[in-house]
């Protein structure tokens, strides 16, 4: 049994349901799914301010969790990865970086269509970080996160409106770019006639494999164990214990 703990580091538990059906649906028949709702923080995460205050509850999921194979950060911002992947003591898969992965081994162009304008910048920043600037463009559908669940909020029309707007500059593929709409991807894949890949869906296949592959993240270097030093205020708990 493989046993995958994905953590939806904003505080909206509806979201955290959608995404663990998400996952449970790809997932393989010997993967235990185990989603998590962030203790503390923002409802949505729109924006660099609202990931600042998001990470400290999605460390503490990890670090309540030692006895996981594999954690999935479920926020396309791939929030607070590089410190949670210092933190747990297992390998952790961002969506945004599964995502791109995925889909370029499928397309050569990619249109990532994200909620609000305000995310564009910020994801563009993953994209070239992961290396696929000259492949992937971002796009805003202008739906806020919350809206995605909200009846009469006209999200989906919103939605499908900017992938075909996508498709005509050129994708060949679609990426979902929130945890949000990862239920809408079979849907929207059939409807397109194209791949149209979400996150949650695919990090749960790169956690598996990295799990079935007995790989940890390396110690060495950027993601080495966190050094024991003093932390004051409310974030006192979260300090490293030192290796004294």
């Amino acid at each position: 049994m493989t046993k995958i703990l994905i953590v939806n580091p904003n505080t909206t538990a509806s979201m955290t349901a959608t995404i663990a059906t998400a996952a449970q649906a790809v997932a393989a028949p010997a993967t235990e799914i185990v989603a998590v709702t962030s203790s503390m923080g923002p409802a949505s995460i729109e924006g660099f301010y609202d990931e600042a205050f998001a990470v400290p509850g999605l460390i503490e999921a990890f670090l309540k969790a030692p006895d996981a194979d594999a954690g999935i950060i479920a926020c396309f911002d791939d929030t607070g990865l590089d410190a949670a992947r210092s933190a747990a003591r297992y390998p952790v898969v961002g969506i945004c970086e599964a995502a791109l992965v995925t889909a370029g081994q499928i397309a050569k162009r990619i249109g990532i269509v994200t909620t609000l304008p305000r995310s564009i910048v910020p994801l563009e920043e993953l994209v070239r970080r992961y290396g696929f600037a000259d492949r992937a463009a971002v796009t805003a559908c202008d739906v806020a996160v919350l809206d995605l669940e909200k009846p009469g909020s006209d999200a989906k029309a919103k939605l499908e409106a900017e992938i075909a707007r996508a498709l005509e500059k050129g994708a060949d593929a679609i990426v979902l770019g929130c945890a949000g709409m990862a239920d809408l991807a079979h849907e929207l894949s059939v409807q397109f006639g194209v791949p149209v890949v979400d996150g949650v869906a695919a990090a749960v296949k790169q956690a598996e494999a990295l799990a079935g592959l007995k790989l940890t993240t390396s110690r060495r270097g950027a993601y080495a164990s966190p050094a024991g030093e003093k932390y004051t205020g409310l974030l006192e708990r979260f300090a490293p214990a030192s290796k004294e």
